[in-house]
Order: structure tokens, then sequence, then C-alpha cells
């Protein structure tokens, strides 16, 4: 494999992970409102979701998800479904600090341990197709032709550069925390609709 083609998907990897999408609001929701420790295991939980659906798309099992239109929507929508389960759960949080007049989280609610939030982020990741199609096309263009491992190491790369964006959002997070739980029920609803949105979007966009 060329330099210039490992340095080439490298940038892209990059570019793909400092967009912003549901990986940053759910790591950011997580580290605002639950903390560090909580929102490490979100962030676990998305590499976890990650590794598999580049594992799976080594072995070419990500290919059902475009010759199978069924197969793709099966996902995309148990992934929006879990998106607006989540959303509405915390919505209903929300409303529950506010009945009981909460000037911070900890007042409010049990912040999640990192197991439950390391599975959060597993699911949202492997319930969301998008991310199979995303390895499934850009490995090929990068990887040489019968050497499956530069695939696992285009892989490493990606997950890599998440695990070291994301912990950098956390501790971005952890400075403005504190301010923020002052507003927490407003924030709360905030993400939540966001998380919301996000289903509806995953359920009713084109394949």
């Amino acid at each position: 494999m060329s330099t210039a083609a490992l340095l080439s998907f490298s940038l892209v990897a990059l570019l793909t992970v400092l967009t912003p999408g549901l990986d940053t609001v759910m790591v950011l929701r997580t580290a605002l409102l639950s903390g560090k420790r909580a929102a490490m295991g979100v962030v676990l939980g998305i590499t976890l979701g990650c590794l598999g659906w580049g594992v799976a798309s080594l072995a070419g099992l990500t290919a059902l998800l475009r010759a199978s239109e069924l197969a793709y929507d099966v996902v995309r929508w148990l992934g929006a479904a879990y998106l607006i389960y989540l959303g509405a759960k915390a919505l209903c949080l929300s409303s529950f600090s506010m009945a009981r007049k909460a000037v911070s989280l900890e007042d409010s609610r049990p912040v999640p341990g990192a197991g439950a939030s390391l599975r959060v982020g597993l699911l949202t990741n492997l319930l969301n197709p998008k991310v199979g199609v995303f390895y499934l096309s850009l490995l090929p263009q990068f990887m040489p032709a019968g050497q499956p491992a530069w695939g696992a190491a285009l892989v490493a790369i990606h997950l890599g550069l998440g695990l070291v964006w994301l912990p950098i959002l956390i501790a971005v997070a952890g400075r403005a925390r504190a301010f923020l739980l002052r507003q927490q029920v407003l924030l709360d609803r905030l993400t939540a609709s966001v998380f919301v949105a996000l289903g509806l979007k995953l359920a009713f966009e084109a394949r």
C-alpha cells in the first residue's frame, strides 16, 4: 500500500471523525449530563460498534446492506426506533427533573454506569446501517487487492482517530459542565429532541 493512499485514507477518516454527527451529540450529551466516566463508556461502545461494522465489511457481510433493500431498511428502522426511544426517555426524565425542581444532575437522576453507557454507544452504532455502508464504500478504494491485512489497518486508523478526538470533546465538555448543569432541563430536552429528530430522519430518509 502506497504512502499516498495511506495518507489519503487517514485524511478522509479524520474528516469523518471530526464532522459532527450522532456520535458527537451522544458523547457531548453524556459528558455534560452524566460526567466523564459515563461519556468514556459511550466512546468505548461507539468504538466497539465501529469495530463490529469494520470486521463485517472486511468479511463481506455488509455487502448485504447494499444488495438487499429489506436488510438495510430493517437495520435502519431498528436504529431509528432506538434513537427515538432514547430521546423519549430523556424527555420524560427532564420532565421529572422539572417537577422536582432539581438544581443539579446528581439531585435529579442516577448517573448511568460505564456498562450502561457502553451499551448505548454500542447499540447506536450497530443499529446504524450507514456505518456499515461507510466502511463498505470506503475501504475498497484504498485497500490493495488481495491484502485484507491492510483493510484491518485502515479500520484501526479510523478507530484510533475516534479514540483521540472523542475524549477531547469530553474534556472540553467537562469544563462547561458546571455551568450547563444549571440549565439541566433545557439542555436535556434539547439533546433529547435531537435524538428523536435523528431517529425520524433515519427512519424516513431515502436509501
